[in-house]
């Protein structure tokens, strides 16, 4: 089991420890409020080959294990096509739901041929940092979330565009045979800035109040592991490759 130590934050209080080993995660795909605010997206990943379930309703749910994410400021990869991408967190613990901030990373080249199987290699980086949802829901409507990936601004969005938390746990509990009593959503993202799927080194992702300027971050780098193997002993990503 993957245990997870996170603070939680409160206004106006001493920040306090969350210890939390959820049985499950879900990553969600088309969360947003209004269905067509997800189609450049949709798009966006279709330009890189990448082909989506629309024959399922949205929210589309991938189940994975939970050993697939990491709080850790680097992680491993295996290629250059691979990108990272804002998403609001839900740590549900006995029940009770927190708001974190996160990244759902995955190789564009094996999305190609399973979601799923491009999300549960990659690690899903997850923020040390989270709010009670039942403290930050007032300011639902003030909540921004923004990407940057080497520096240069990849998305920004308010967070009000998708489902609200309550509502994914609401579909969730409709929806999964035998939802556990902790578990980590990762509730899906938004097109970029330019509608163009990038891949770099260094990502960083915000969840910001943008009244208050209080926010919850999380910063990562990739490792291209295979680089590190001289010309001439690189095991071939693709039988038969270079």
């Amino acid at each position: 089991m993957t245990t997870f130590t996170l603070e939680v934050l409160g206004t106006g209080e001493e920040p306090q420890t969350l210890v939390t080993t959820p049985q499950r995660l879900y990553n969600l795909g088309s969360a947003t409020v209004d269905p067509d605010a997800a189609r450049a997206h949709q798009q966006e990943v279709a330009d890189v080959g990448v082909r989506i379930a629309f024959d399922v309703p949205a929210p589309r749910i991938y189940p994975m294990s939970v050993n697939s994410v990491t709080t850790d400021d680097r992680i491993g990869v295996h290629s250059e096509t691979t990108s990272g991408e804002v998403e609001l967190v839900l740590v549900v613990h006995e029940g009770e739901i927190h708001l974190g901030v996160g990244s759902d990373h995955t190789d564009r080249v094996l999305e190609r041929h399973s979601i799923i199987w491009a999300k549960q290699y990659c690690p899903s980086v997850l923020g040390r940092k989270v709010w009670r949802w039942s403290d930050i829901a007032p300011r639902w409507e003030d909540l921004v979330l923004e990407c940057t990936v080497d520096g240069e601004l990849y998305q920004r969005v308010n967070a009000s565009v998708f489902l609200s938390p309550d509502k994914i746990v609401e579909i969730l509990t409709e929806r999964v045979g035998s939802l556990p009593s902790s578990y980590l959503v990762y509730c899906g993202t938004y097109t970029s800035v330019d509608n163009t799927i990038r891949f770099g080194t260094h990502w960083s992702g915000s969840l910001r109040d943008s009244r208050t300027g209080e926010g919850l971050d999380v910063t990562y780098e990739t490792v291209d592991l295979l680089a590190e193997i001289n010309d001439g002993y690189r095991v071939p990503l693709v039988p038969g490759g270079s």
